[in-house]
């Protein structure tokens, strides 16, 4: 049961095979014995769990169904509030702050009958592609706990992965679903921006009403279905907006094998991508091919230069998390020298966030018209696949702030940003993204393909994901770690 999807759990408690109560007992045994290798679970809340459970199970028994998750344990990332349990982001500054409502996405989970079964693990306040922070330290991938689950959401995919917990919500601003989705081997949709409401994390600081740009609340899972059950709990407009607006998701057509039209962009000169995320890549497009699916790794969207499109979305990426740094960062940053190409991550950040309002409605115009052309490609195809990262799960590499590293491809040593270079490429014009495990590399860790399609073309995006699941990928559990004797 520990790896079962959660559809195939709410099937079970559907059918009577077991109940609500029996199954958070079973995660809460679960989390007992293997958290304490990976650290991905870091506040439960097992008390208040299970009395939910019990009154889940006896609402069952009348007949009564709160939605559709009615008595399915999951976890939350530890950036959204939740009401009465500690929310901390991995901050020192939040390491006692206990709210007094949920997030938005959190009140819509609990609403479709979902238990809150506690919270996992974050980089501290969601600033990292690894996952480590001075309340609860690092959080370990279920594969090989020498290495990194990935940043932001690494406590959410490590749970999954580990069988802590069927279903999870994290948050997504430079690949912080897809890349833990994408190292610990499961599935992760970063949702059309604006589609989830943001209301209730951190950062900003509690309380904030304000939107990032960029940033989004998305589910993550051990199958594409179960991505699916639970953005149609979380997508639609917040408040005040529900008032006038409703969400009309645009349903795929249906498809069969041989009707999808797929674009590939499988690599690109200048940005290396580590052998077994190019040989993984390769073998996923000819089992594609195989099975009748039209597949080009030629098609590009006209006009879109991927290295031009990092450095537009790493400029927007700064600005928009330019909120947290100090007074004194700010003037530094304005008295850096003018743009070098060899400028180092740390320098390309700092000018960003620095940059003048004026400066950064010119750069929104520039997406505004990669948008654009992205929206004139998806006329002619379904989907676009392309890496989610250049390497897989790499060896833990803490040592130095994140703007001061670098990443190992295949013993290169490439800029820490190349890490969101793919995840960039969606995230910038804020399109959906969905990432699908397809296999392990030669060193036996897990690799992830990204999904990509036109904006709210969110369901488009899961059906290919499921494609994908159904001809050569879907999730596939880590071998358990033999016990001690």
């Amino acid at each position: 049961m520990h790896h079962w999807s959660a559809t195939r759990l709410l099937q079970g408690l559907e059918a009577g095979a077991f109940s609500s109560v029996e199954l958070v007992q079973e995660l809460l045994a679960r989390i007992a014995r293997r958290n304490p290798g990976i650290n991905a679970v870091v506040t439960l809340d097992a008390e208040h769990a299970l009395a939910q459970a019990e009154a889940a199970d006896a609402e069952r028994s009348r007949g009564n169904r709160r939605g559709p998750l009615h008595g399915l344990p999951m976890t939350i990332k530890d950036t959204f509030a939740t009401a009465g349990l500690r929310t901390t982001a991995g901050s020192r500054d939040h390491a006692d702050h206990v709210p007094g409502d949920d997030a938005v996405a959190v009140a819509r989970l609990r609403a479709a009958g979902a238990i809150i079964l506690g919270k996992t693990n974050t980089a501290e306040l969601a600033g990292d592609l690894q996952c480590d922070n001075p309340v609860f330290g690092t959080t370990s991938n279920p594969w090989d706990v020498t290495r990194t689950s990935g940043g932001s959401s690494g406590g959410s995919a490590a749970a999954l992965a580990a069988g802590l917990s069927p279903l999870e919500l994290g948050s997504d601003i430079g690949g912080s679903i897809r890349l833990p989705a994408h190292f610990c081997g499961v599935c992760g949709h970063k949702p059309s921006h604006g589609l989830i409401p943001m209301r209730g994390h951190i950062p900003g600081p509690p309380g904030t009403l304000g939107r990032s740009d960029l940033a989004v609340a998305g589910p993550l899972a051990r199958s594409a279905e179960d991505l699916m059950l639970a953005l149609d709990v979380l997508a639609g407009p917040d408040e005040p907006e529900c008032r006038a607006w409703s969400l009309a998701l645009p349903q795929p057509r249906p498809r069969r094998t041989g009707d999808w039209r797929i674009a590939v962009w499988p690599e690109e000169a200048g940005f290396p991508l580590a052998d077994g995320v190019r040989v993984s890549l390769g073998r996923l497009v000819d089992a594609l091919s195989h099975a009748g699916v039209t597949v080009d790794p030629e098609a590009r969207p006209e006009g879109i230069d991927l290295a031009a499109a990092h450095g537009l979305f790493y400029s927007l990426l700064a600005a928009a998390m330019s909120s947290g740094l100090t007074q004194a960062e700010i003037r530094h940053a304005r008295s850096l020298p003018g743009p070098r190409p060899e400028d180092p991550d740390r320098v390309r950040f700092y000018r960003a966030a620095a940059m003048s309002h004026r400066r950064w409605q010119r750069l929104n115009e520039q997406r505004l018209q990669l948008a654009a052309r992205w929206q004139a490609f998806f006329q002619d195809w379904d989907v676009l696949l392309c890496p989610v990262a250049p390497v897989t799960a790499f060896v833990h590499d803490l040592e130095r702030p994140p703007l001061d590293r670098m990443v190992s491809v295949d013993g290169a040593a490439r800029p820490y940003s190349d890490l969101s270079l793919w995840c960039g490429l969606a995230g910038l014009p804020y399109l959906p993204a969905t990432v699908v495990p397809m296999g392990l590399d030669g060193a036996g860790l897990p690799v992830g393909v990204q999904v990509v399609g036109p904006r709210f073309g969110d369901r488009l995006t899961l059906a290919a994901a499921e494609l994908i699941e159904g001809i050569g990928g879907g999730f596939a559990a880590p071998d358990e770690p033999t016990p001690r004797m």
